[in-house]
C-alpha cells in the first residue's frame, strides 16, 4: 500500500502543476521555519527581562514601561547592512500598526552615539530609538543583527526573529501577540 501511495503521489506531482506548487511551497515553508527556530533557540521567552535603556537625550526607558500593548522591539547596529535594508520595514510596520502596538528600536554594538545618529539620518528613521548598554546582547542572547523581539501586552517575549524580516512578517507577528 505504501508503494501505491508513493507512486500515486509521484504521478500527481509530475502531472499537476498546482500539486507541485503546494508541495514545493510547503517544503520551503518548513525549511524557513526550521531555520528560524534554530537561529532563535537561545532567545529568551516568557517574562521580558527587567532592562533599562536610554533615549538619545539620555532619559531612562524600561522594557516594563512598554507593557499594555504588544511591542515590536527591533535590535540593530549602525554598521549592519541588513539592518539598513530592514529599517524601511520597521518604519512601515510602525505606520501600519498605528496605536495598536509599540514599535521601538534598540541600537547596540556602537562606540559613539554619533554613529547611531548618522545611521538614523542616513536611513530616515522615524521610529523611536533606544540605546542599549554593552550587556544587552548577552541579556537577550542577540547573536546577529538585525534581531526582532515581539513582546505581548503583559510583557512576555512571545516571538523572535533573526535576520531580515519583511514588513508583513513584522506586522503579522506583532498583531498575533496582541
Amino acid at each position: 500500500m505504501t508503494t501505491l501511495t508513493l507512486t500515486t503521489l509521484k504521478a500527481r506531482y509530475r502531472g499537476s502543476r498546482a500539486f507541485r506548487w503546494v508541495v514545493d511551497l510547503s517544503v520551503m515553508l518548513a525549511i524557513v521555519l526550521v531555520i528560524g527556530a534554530f537561529q532563535t533557540r537561545n532567545h529568551p521567552r516568557g517574562a521580558a527581562p527587567q532592562y533599562t535603556f536610554t533615549t538619545l537625550e539620555q532619559a531612562p526607558v524600561t522594557l516594563s514601561s512598554l507593557a499594555g500593548k504588544p511591542t515590536l522591539l527591533a535590535v540593530w547596529a549602525p554598521w549592519c547592512g541588513v539592518c539598513k535594508a530592514e529599517s524601511d520595514n520597521v518604519s512601515r510596520a510602525r505606520r501600519w500598526l498605528g496605536d495598536r502596538a509599540n514599535v521601538v528600536s534598540v541600537a547596540t554594538a556602537f562606540n559613539e552615539v554619533s554613529e547611531v545618529r548618522q545611521y538614523m539620518a542616513a536611513q530616515g528613521v522615524d521610529y523611536p530609538v533606544l540605546l542599549a548598554a554593552e550587556d544587552f546582547q548577552q541579556v537577550m542572547h542577540v547573536e546577529a543583527f538585525p534581531t526582532v523581539f515581539v513582546i505581548d501586552s503583559q510583557g512576555r517575549i512571545v516571538s523572535s526573529m533573526q535576520g531580515y524580516t519583511t514588513t508583513l512578517g513584522l506586522v503579522w507577528r506583532t498583531l498575533w501577540a496582541g
